[in-house]
C-alpha cells in the first residue's frame, strides 16, 4: 500500500500549474515584443547565438524539479507488510444538532455541550472504529469525513457552534441522508447513524429518510436531548432568552414521540439525554451489538522521498549544465571544420 505521510502538501502543485501558464503567456509576449522590431527571420539572423529551445527545456527541468520537491514534503511511503494482529470494529456517523434550541440549559450545562460531552466519551470508548461528524440545523454539511483519527474528530468537535450554520431549523432528513452517503464501502461491518438532537423537526420527511438509511443496511439511533417540559432559548448577542413576534419567551421542547419514530424507521434505539449517565451506557450497549468488521492493518511504512530528491538533484544538475544560449565553443568547432 502507497500513501502519503502529509497528503496536505500536495496542493503546492498548484503553484507547479500556475508557473507554468506564466511562463506560456510571458513567451508569448515576447514573441509580439520582437515582432514589433523588425522581421522574424531577420531578427534571427541577427541574434545567431539565441536558442530557441534552450530555455524552455531549463524551465521544463525546474518544473519537474519542483513537483518533485512537492512530491518530497508530501513524504511519500510504501507499506512493508501487513500485520497478522486481528482487528474489529463498526462505523458511526454522528448527526449532531446545533439549531439555536441545542442552547437550551435543561441538560447541563447546555443540551448543546451536554451532546458534545456525550460524542467525547463515545470517541474514547473506540479503539478500532471509524467515526464520522455532520452538523446540521436548517442546512447540514461534514465536519469530520469518516476516519479512525480520534484525536482529530476531538479537534473538529471543541469547534462545534450553532453561528456555524447560519440557515437555523432542524432538517433531521437531510442529515440522515447525507450520513448515509458519509461511510466506506466495506462490506460485513456494522454501520450506525447517530442523530442528536431535541426533535425540534421543522422540514419533516424525518422518518422516511430514517426507513431509507436502513433499507440501505445502517441503523439509525436517536438520542433526544432535552426535556419534554420544554425551557427558554439564550440568546447569545443579547444574553437574555430568544422572544417570538408577538414578544413571547420562546420554549423548546424535546419531540419523543418523532424521536421514537425516526429509531423505529431506522431499526435502531431511542435513548432519552438528560443529565446522568444512563444514556451513555445504553448506546455502548446498543453499539455493541452491531457486526464487528476486520480491518487490514499496514504495520509499517518505508520512506520513499529519497528518490525524489536523488532524481530532483540530478534535473538541477542537467538545468545547470544546459546554457541559454548556444554553446560558443561548439560553434568555433564547426567554423573551423569548415
Amino acid at each position: 500500500m502507497f500513501r502519503f505521510e502529509n497528503p496536505e502538501y500536495l496542493w503546492l502543485l498548484v503553484a507547479v500549474a500556475v508557473l507554468a501558464l506564466i511562463r506560456f503567456v510571458t513567451y508569448f509576449n515576447q514573441k509580439k515584443r520582437l515582432r514589433k522590431f523588425g522581421d522574424p527571420k531577420l531578427m534571427k539572423q541577427l541574434m545567431p547565438d539565441v536558442s530557441r529551445w534552450r530555455p524552455l527545456v531549463k524551465f521544463c527541468l525546474l518544473e519537474l524539479a519542483l513537483v518533485l520537491v512537492i512530491l518530497m514534503l508530501a513524504r511519500p511511503q510504501q507499506a512493508n507488510g501487513i500485520s497478522q494482529e486481528k482487528r474489529s470494529g463498526i462505523e458511526t456517523v454522528i448527526a449532531l444538532d446545533i439549531s439555536n434550541s441545542m442552547r437550551a440549559e435543561d441538560v447541563a450545562p447546555t443540551r448543546l455541550d451536554r451532546a458534545k460531552m456525550m460524542v467525547e466519551n463515545l470517541v474514547e470508548s473506540f479503539s478500532n472504529d471509524k467515526i464520522g461528524l455532520i452538523v446540521f440545523a436548517g442546512d447540514a454539511f461534514v465536519q469530520l469525513p469518516i476516519t479512525s483519527d480520534y484525536v482529530s474528530a476531538k479537534m473538529f468537535l471543541s469547534t462545534i457552534d450553532p453561528s456555524m450554520i447560519v440557515n437555523q431549523g432542524t432538517d433531521i432528513a437531510g442529515a440522515i441522508e447525507m450520513a448515509s452517503h458519509s461511510f466506506t464501502q466495506q462490506e460485513h461491518v456494522g454501520k450506525a447513524i447517530i442523530v442528536i438532537t431535541d426533535g425540534e423537526d421543522h422540514e419533516g420527511n424525518a422518518v422516511e429518510a430514517a426507513k431509507a438509511a436502513h433499507e440501505q443496511g445502517f441503523n439509525v439511533y436517536v438520542l433526544g436531548i432535552g426535556s419534554t417540559n420544554g425551557a427558554p432559548v439564550p440568546d447569545p448577542d443579547t444574553g437574555n432568552y430568544m422572544i417570538d413576534n408577538q414578544g413571547n419567551t420562546v420554549m423548546s421542547c424535546l419531540n419523543e414521540d418523532m424521536c421514537r419514530e425516526v429509531a423505529q424507521a431506522g431499526g435502531g434505539a431511542y435513548i432519552h439525554v438528560d443529565n446522568n449517565s444512563s444514556a451513555q451506557r445504553l448506546l455502548d450497549e446498543e453499539l455493541d451489538k452491531l457486526e464487528k468488521g476486520e480491518t487490514t492493518i499496514y504495520s509499517d511504512y518505508a520512506e520513499q522521498f529519497q528518490y525524489a530528491a536523488a532524481f530532483a538533484l540530478l534535473l538541477l544538475i542537467i538545468e545547470i549544465c544546459i546554457l541559454d544560449r548556444r554553446n560558443p565553443i561548439l560553434k568555433k568547432i564547426k567554423l573551423f571544420k569548415r
